[in-house]
């Protein structure tokens, strides 16, 4: 139970005297216990024997304490919920301050692991551009081998091309190399082999001052090779005449296979008007025509890629006639256009070999200077090359090439051994 003790001075002014009136009011919540007697001046003084203006006073006072009391229950109320609100406030306040300390913990390990994985990204992106590095530099010295190596392939194909017209020559027939029987016939005319043994003869380029002497004997060239100089007397001129091996360069040996088809024929120069099913019909149309050499087609091949095509007809005689053509007129409804034909060949390259050669009997000479003219200096080399005195022996034979020309000689198996 709570209670509240309230002492109140008061200054009354009664005519002349002053009173001082002490009221002790003992509340008990809930309930109001009844007045007590006055207290004047320390003396307990009845209610009824106070004037009617000091009762009057009295009642006055009794209501502003009543008034007071009402004031002091609503002040304490609020003071109670300032209190708790204080309370609550400092419990939000409390909470929020952990938040935010748990925020600030969060956001520095953000931070730190921000910070470890830019290192990590760093690391990852310096050994990419050392591993980069690496591939460029590999990639560089793999475009330098392949570029020697297309270089290297270029000059070997350059060295072993080989472009020449083969002639004409006439056949005769002498007998018959086999029986066929009747019913293979028909499948054995249908090809034509051939096969052709093809030799590249190994080549040597003259310079200037320079000549090749060919001796019966192996022993005559073996005995000039071995001299460092040959010092040769022409027209009162001495000259030193160097002497060396004949090294030539690498040769080529194959054989050439041919099957010539004598039910097909190729087309090239097809223009490309129409689409790919229309073509085919145009050029089975076409040559199916017995008015400009044709015959009943049975096969058509088209690529329209190389703009050929091969034809393959029904039956023999029909290729050959059209291949003699060369030309033929291929309609394509709005325009004629010229296609070249010829017979369809299959050919295989077999037995090929490389080898490189020396000229045992063949010595070259190198140094001569022009005191005669080709022919003059020519015969008095040989001559000095042909005595006994002069480690010599009988000459074959000799080319001398001049100042202001170069001369390609060629060698043939007998003279060229090969290594």
């Amino acid at each position: 139970m709570l209670r509240h003790n309230i002492q109140l001075d008061l200054f009354c002014s009664v005519g002349e005297k002053y009173w001082t009136l002490i009221f002790t009011e003992k509340m008990a919540m809930g309930t109001n216990e009844a007045p007590q007697p006055l207290v004047l001046n320390g003396d307990v003084t009845p209610l009824e024997e106070l004037s009617p203006e000091d009762q009057e006073e009295l009642r006055n006072l009794e209501k502003e304490l009543e008034q007071l009391k009402i004031q002091f229950e609503k002040a304490d109320t609020i003071k109670s919920r300032l209190l708790l609100d204080k309370l609550d406030h400092e419990e939000h306040k409390k909470q929020a301050q952990d938040e935010m300390i748990k925020l600030l913990q969060e956001e520095h390990e953000f931070s730190k692991e921000m910070e470890n994985q830019k290192k990590r990204f760093e690391q990852e992106a310096l050994a990419m551009e050392e591993t980069n590095q690496k591939l460029r530099h590999q990639i560089n010295k793999q475009e330098e081998r392949l570029k020697f190596k297309r270089s290297e392939s270029e000059s070997l194909q350059q060295k072993f091309k080989i472009i020449a017209a083969i002639p004409e020559k006439a056949v005769k027939f002498i007998g018959v190399e086999k029986e066929i029987p009747d019913h293979k016939l028909e499948e054995d005319c249908l090809h034509i082999q051939g096969q052709f043994s093809i030799i590249q003869n190994p080549a040597l380029t003259l310079s200037e001052g320079q000549a090749l002497i060919t001796f019966e004997e192996e022993q005559v060239a073996e005995r000039i090779l071995k001299l460092a100089r040959c010092p040769v007397t022409i027209d009162k001129t001495k000259m030193d005449v160097k002497p060396s091996r004949v090294a030539l360069d690498t040769t080529v040996k194959f054989e050439v296979q041919l099957n010539v088809s004598l039910k097909k024929i190729e087309v090239s120069n097809i223009p490309p008007f129409l689409p790919e099913e229309r073509i085919r019909d145009k050029l089975e149309l076409n040559f199916s025509k017995p008015s400009l050499g044709g015959g009943e087609v049975e096969n058509v091949e088209y690529n329209k890629d190389s703009g050929t095509a091969v034809i393959t007809f029904l039956h023999t005689g029909v290729a050959e006639r059209v291949a003699m053509k060369k030309t033929y007129p291929l309609n394509m409804g709005f325009k004629v256009s010229q296609v070249f034909v010829s017979l369809c060949t299959e050919h295989q390259i077999k037995k090929f070999q490389t080898f490189c050669g020396t000229s045992r009997r063949t010595v070259l000479l190198s140094g001569i200077s022009d005191v005669l003219d080709e022919e003059d200096l020519q015969d008095n080399l040989e001559i000095h090359f042909q005595k006994p005195n002069n480690y010599g022996g009988e000459v074959e034979n000799i080319k001398y090439n001049a100042q202001g020309q170069t001369t390609v000689a060629y060698f043939n198996e007998e003279t060229v051994a090969s290594e």
